[in-house]
């Protein structure tokens, strides 16, 4: 994960004051996730990991995650381990994990794909966080696409990808080639899950003009963070969809 001793780890943590480190721990991982730089979804690390960080014990560093657990800033998934919640309600929704452009190829409609930019950047602090890179770490793909049927343009593609996992990505061609597809093809990576969350927004000027709309207009909003078999992320998204040309349908299974 990105946070260090350096970003408010143990030197933080005063032991000659009143305060129970525990709640001292909690504290921190509070103002972090208060000021965006653990986002919704953001995956901590273990409790070893946080402990040896912190200087602490793991019963103390367990304790300071129950709290936030109970406030509901925090969650854990068994076997995954402890996100950041979202500050909106998710219901769950299982489905197969395939992008809009196995979907459209498996209902064989036609598409045309413009990239707008393929380009290496310093991922922003919240994808870094999300993807778990430290800050000017290493540099990721940002690669900006709108993808279109013939009734026009349907979604506008922003994707950020893992250079570390992926190196001389920028080289792609991808107006032509699937980024699941080269993941999984070129590079050998097996992607098991992703996090996906939907909203709706009104079109901003840059939505509204890839996408052919009016500003201001409704448009599907989603963000997804895409995770290896071994539970590494390797790719974040934003994606905005015409609501008019494009709706999303999921199959669902009562258990």
């Amino acid at each position: 994960m990105t946070a260090t001793a350096d970003e408010g780890g143990p030197a933080d943590i005063k032991r000659d004051v009143p305060t129970a480190i525990h709640v001292q721990i909690s504290e921190h991982i509070r103002l972090r996730i208060a000021g965006g730089e653990w986002p919704a979804h953001y995956r901590l690390k273990s409790e070893p990991e946080l402990a040896q960080e912190f200087g602490v014990s793991r019963g103390t560093v367990r304790r300071a995650l129950a709290t936030l657990i109970e406030e509901g800033l925090l969650r854990q998934v068994r076997g995954r381990g402890t996100y950041v919640t979202s500050t909106v309600i998710e219901p769950a929704i299982a489905q197969k994990l395939s992008t809009l452009s196995e979907d459209f190829a498996s209902q064989g409609i036609v598409t045309s794909t413009v990239v707008r930019e393929c380009s290496l950047i310093a991922p922003p602090r919240p994808v870094a966080a999300l993807l778990d890179l430290a800050p000017g770490s290493t540099p990721v793909l940002r690669l900006v696409r709108v993808r279109s049927t013939v009734e026009g343009p349907v979604a506008l593609l922003f994707n950020f990808v893992r250079t570390d996992l992926a190196p001389g990505i920028e080289d792609v061609d991808f107006s032509t080639t699937s980024l699941f597809g080269v993941l999984e093809g070129t590079y050998g990576l097996k992607i098991a899950t992703a996090r996906r969350t939907f909203s709706a927004e009104a079109a901003s000027p840059e939505v509204a003009d890839a996408l052919a709309l009016a500003t201001g207009r409704p448009v599907q909003y989603l963000q997804q963070v895409t995770y290896l078999a071994d539970g590494r992320p390797v790719e974040y998204s934003d994606v905005w969809i015409h609501s008019g040309r494009l709706r999303m349908t999921s199959l669902l299974l009562r258990r």
